[in-house]
Order: C-alpha cells, then structure tokens, then sequence
C-alpha cells in the first residue's frame, strides 16, 4: 500500500520542477502547463467515488491492482507524448488508475491493521507524504540527468513491481456480497460530470474571463449535475450516501482534507518556479533547496502517532493549519526579499504543518462508518484531496496572473511576449534589460499565492472544530477518547 501511496503522490508533484522544460520541449504556455498538473488531480478525484463505492462491492485488493496496471500504462503514454494535447491526455489517464489505487487504501489498511490502525494509517500518511515531498527532488534528479520524460517512464517497472507483490502480500478485503446494491453508473458519470464542470471555470476563467460564454454554461452544469448527483443519492442506492455525509466528522475531515491540499500542494508548482526562474536555479537544485520541507515533513511525521495519543484530532489539524500558515507568511515575507533564513523557516514550518493535519483526518474518516462502508467513505474524503489540490493550482494560477499583470504595467505595451516568459519563467527569452522587471513581477506574484494561501489556512484553523465530538441526539455528551479514533456525531 505504501509503494502505491508513493507513487500516486509523487506523480502530483514530480512534474512542478519540469514545468519549464515541458513548456520549452513541446512549445505551450503556461496554461497548457497548468493542465500537465491539473489533469491529473482532476481525474484522480472525479474517480475516487465511483473506485471507493466499487472496491466495497467486488474487491478493495482487484481495484487496486486494476488501477496500478492502468497507471503504468498511462505513464508509459506520458514518457512518450509528442505534444502537450496528447500528454494532457495521458497525465488523465494516469488519474484514472491512481484514483482506482488510492481509492481502498485506508480500508485496506483498517483491515489488515486491526487493533493498530492508527499506527498504520500514520505510518502510509508519513510515507505519502514524503513522497509528495520529495517531488520535486526526485524530478530535478531525473530533468537534469535524463530529461523530463524520465519522471513517467521510471514509473513502469515500478508499477510492475507494485502489482506483483500486490497480488502476491496484499489479503483481499471486501463488504459481504449484497444483491440489492449495484454499482450506480449515472451516478459516477454525473460526479464526473459535475466535478470536470466545477474545475473549468476556475482554469479559464482568469484568462477568458469570469463572464465568458464557456464559463458561465460549466458553472450553471455544476449546478445542474451536482444538485442531480444529491437528488439521485436521496432516493437511495446512489453513489453517495446521504445518510454518510450527514456525519459531521466525516464531512468535516473532508473539508478539511480539501483545505489543506489547497493550502500546501496548490502553492507548490508556484513555489518551485519561484525558486527556478527568479533565482535562475536548475531543476536538481530547486528540488535540493526544498529539502527542509521534505526534511521537517518527515521528522515530524515522526511523532504523528504520539501526538495523537495525546491530543484530539482538532487540536492537531488546528495546529497544523497554524505552522503552514505561518510558514506561508514566511515564504511571502521572503518573496518580498526576506532573505534565505526566513524561506527556509517558512518550509520547515509548511512542511511540520503537513505532516501533523493528515493523519488525524484519515483516522477520522475511517472511524466514521461502519465496516462495510469504509470503502466508500474513503473514496469520498480522498476525493477532496485532489480536488483541493486542481483548485488550488487554479484559484492561485488566477491570483498569480492578476498580480503579474500588474507588475508587467511599467512595461513595454503590448509585449505579449515578455508576460509569456515570465508566466513560465523564462526569463533567459528576454532582453537583458527587462529581467530585473520581469523577476520583480514574478516574485510580487508569488508572494500575493502564498498570502491567500496563508488566509485559506486560517479557515482551516476555524474549521478544525468540525472534528469536536458534539452531544448525541439521545442528550449524551460523547466523550473525547485521546488515545482512540475520534467516534462520529
């Protein structure tokens, strides 16, 4: 579970360091280049459902392989994309098979790890984590020595590999059979429907504008499809469960897992072209310089399983929205020329914060429901974590390109050329005399992400008191068990 777990997130952000070289190889900007990362995030939990609800029917252990012998395949096609419609396309592809693998595996783990469930769900979310952390060193390793196709092609032996002690280690784990339930296929095409409808606006809007004709037709489909997926799952037997997301620890960890990816993975492909075009750094080198986050990540990961021994889950996400909100202050302060000292404790403190907010949320989610639906409940809480994640990188990709517009101001009109190489920092494309320019209104842009990033950390600070046990409807108090599961309303 844990090599499928480092794959799947490595895969979001082993492309940030490579973004420029892709933009460079197959000629695109940096909407295009933005689609290279969202594909994948949007695929992955518009699947996530439908995969979760699946595994409880007819196997967690047969999704899981299925699911990694998709995404080997589609890396195989990213290594070999010949433009970015066709890597688009395979990055997609990849987000099928990784929501397919992700989708079982905190029920997975619940089964297997019975009695010790905290522990394990601690020890996946600390080896994922890292993984995700060590992107961008793992893809500047690969950019640097062998080009950026390399970070995909590497994935098919692995993946080999992945499935063959799979099918080798891993207990197949399952709901008992029920002939009344079946799969709800309107109902995952409508979750698809309406969560690529959700993502659209927030991609093209900033450039076609809030009012564009495309625009305003996928909000209204939002609206349409995700008001026909709640009135499908009402009548019962759809592929969410009302009576699920009525359990306010649940939707709570949901939120909250939406959050935190917003917060911390959404700012990173921002953060990694900061580090690599205004400070003319390489792909390895960026990757090395954000060492301290993957560094505090880990060390603090570390004790995740102490904490919550000791504290409550909405203590600890409170406190992990607190140090990366912090830490993204300090990364803004930096962009602003703070200085190196103040960026590396911003990545110490983004990094702590991480690793402190995910476990809880995932204990959370499983201790929830019963048994037999924690397959679908687990679909439905990792689902927010990449859509956090494309929202992210959406909603920042609108703040960054506001603030570049007006750092571009002083100059030259209608140099559309100029905002093209600085959007991707390309800054060697530029005359010499306007690089000065073009790093200031790049790193003002990056320090305007890290500002809304640190606002939307603040919510999750507010919002950690969702995970508080409250009264039961019989007049009970539930009683917060530190060492235990936090137990639903």
């Amino acid at each position: 579970m844990s090599a499928g777990g480092v794959m799947m997130t490595l895969d979001v952000t082993v492309v940030n360091v490579a973004l420029t070289d892709v933009a460079r190889d197959l000629g695109t900007g940096l909407g295009r280049v933005q689609w290279t990362v969202s594909a994948y995030s949007l695929a992955f939990g518009a699947l996530l459902l439908t995969a979760g609800a699946l595994s409880d029917r007819i196997g967690r252990r047969t999704v899981f392989v299925a699911g990694m012998g998709l995404f080997t395949l589609a890396s195989a096609a990213c290594g070999l994309a010949p433009d970015a419609g066709a890597l688009i396309a395979a990055r997609a592809a990849q987000g099928l098979g990784g929501a397919m693998v992700f989708a079982p595996t905190l029920a997975l783990l619940a089964a297997a790890y019975e009695g010790r469930r905290q522990a394990a769900i601690a020890s996946y979310a600390l080896v994922a984590s890292a993984a995700g952390a060590l992107g961008p060193v793992v893809g500047g390793v690969f950019v640097e020595a062998l080009g950026w196709r390399w970070i995909f092609l590497v994935n098919v032996p692995v993946g080999v590999l992945v499935m063959a002690g799979a099918l080798t280690r891993m207990p197949e784990s399952a709901a008992p059979a029920d002939p009344g339930r079946r799969v709800d296929v309107p109902g995952a095409l409508l979750a698809v429907g309406f969560l690529l409808a959700l993502h659209y606006p927030l991609v093209t809007g900033p450039e076609a504008g809030w009012t564009a004709p495309e625009v305003l037709v996928s909000a209204g489909a939002c609206l349409l499809l995700g008001a026909a997926l709640v009135a499908g799952g009402r009548r019962g037997g759809g592929l969410i469960d009302v009576t699920l997301l009525r359990i306010r620890a649940l939707t709570g960890a949901a939120l909250l897992g939406f959050l935190a990816r917003l917060s911390s993975l959404g700012v990173l492909a921002f953060l990694t072209l900061w580090l690599q075009s205004t400070h003319a750094h390489s792909p390895l080198r960026t990757g090395l310089l954000l060492l301290p986050l993957t560094g505090s990540l880990l060390v603090a990961g570390m004790f995740v399983n102490r904490l919550q021994k000791a504290y409550a889950p909405d203590v600890l996400v409170a406190l992990g929205f607190a140090a990366q909100g912090l830490g993204l202050l300090a990364l803004a302060a930096a962009g602003a020329g703070a200085g190196q000292a103040v960026m590396v404790t911003g990545l110490v403190l983004l990094g702590a914060g991480g690793a402190v907010i995910f476990p809880p949320l995932m204990g959370v989610a499983v201790g929830a429901v019963p048994a037999e639906r924690t397959g679908t409940a687990s679909g439905l809480t990792n689902a927010c974590y990449p859509l956090g994640t494309a929202t992210g990188v959406a909603v920042f990709g609108a703040v960054f390109s506001g603030r570049l517009d007006g750092g571009l101001g002083a100059g030259p009109a209608g140099a559309a050329p100029l905002r093209e190489a600085v959007e991707t920092g390309r800054f060697e494309l530029l005359d010499p005399a306007l690089r000065p320019l073009a790093r200031s209104a790049f790193s003002g842009a990056f320090t305007a992400v890290c500002l809304a990033a640190a606002l939307v950390c603040l919510l999750g600070v507010v919002a950690a008191r969702t995970l508080r046990p409250v009264p039961s409807r019989a007049g009970a108090s539930t009683t917060r068990r530190r060492p235990r599961a936090p137990q639903p309303s």
